[in-house]
């Protein structure tokens, strides 16, 4: 491994049987073939289902740095199918995924993920348990002979950039001083508790006065 940065210089100890402790790669083409086989292997025997798995929610990254980034989560909440009338057992076996610890902390993101759902559930194709007993929900023969494998992600998640329209500059914004402005709302912010201190004392002697 070669050094990284402005480190020590390494001392490499050549003198040693070091031809014995290299480690060699060359099954590596040999496992490229037979992890594409057995990807093709599992679409068969999963087929007509996707490849890609079950549906996933859109979710927001955690932490400030990454929030405004939204990507497939882990699964739905009992929250959301609840409302978008699916059961939480049946979900799993029409290719929804699940997820009972996640939380719904806001309502665009349940409104959003139900859309989702009824949006899936408006595309589905359900295959009948048995091809001469069809039951309630499930899909025509006519539907049943449009149906094909989806090879890539279910519903892929994408990202929105909404470019602002390009306008003249107020006075106003011209006059705003950004930097000053943080500087009195930190420091509102780090003497709230004295001024507010000082005025109820202030308060209290008015009164003391009056008496």
């Amino acid at each position: 491994m070669a050094p990284s940065r402005n480190g020590m210089i390494l001392n490499p100890h050549f003198h040693k049987d070091w031809q014995k402790r290299v480690r060699t790669w060359f099954n590596q083409p040999a496992r490229k073939i037979r992890r594409r086989k057995a990807r093709l292997a599992k679409a068969r025997r999963i087929a007509p289902r996707p490849v890609a798995g079950p549906l996933r929610p859109q979710v927001r990254c955690p932490t400030i740095r990454y929030h405004t980034k939204v990507r497939a989560g882990r699964g739905f909440t009992l929250e959301e199918l609840k409302t978008a009338g699916i059961h939480k057992k049946t979900a799993r076996t029409i290719g929804i995924s699940v997820d009972p610890r996640r939380r719904n902390r806001s309502t665009e993101s349940l409104q959003a993920n139900v859309q989702r759902l009824k949006e899936y559930r408006s595309k589905l194709i359900l295959f009948p348990r048995k091809a001469s007993a069809p039951k309630k929900g499930d899909s025509n023969e006519e539907e049943l002979k449009m149906a094909t494998q989806l090879s890539g992600p279910v519903m892929p998640i994408k990202t929105v950039h909404k470019k602002e329209k390009a306008r003249v500059i107020s006075e106003d914004e011209k006059n705003f001083k950004a930097f000053a402005s943080l500087r009195m709302a930190r420091a509102n912010a780090r003497l709230f508790g004295l001024r507010a201190k000082r005025a109820k004392e202030a308060a209290e002697q008015e009164l003391e006065k009056k008496k």
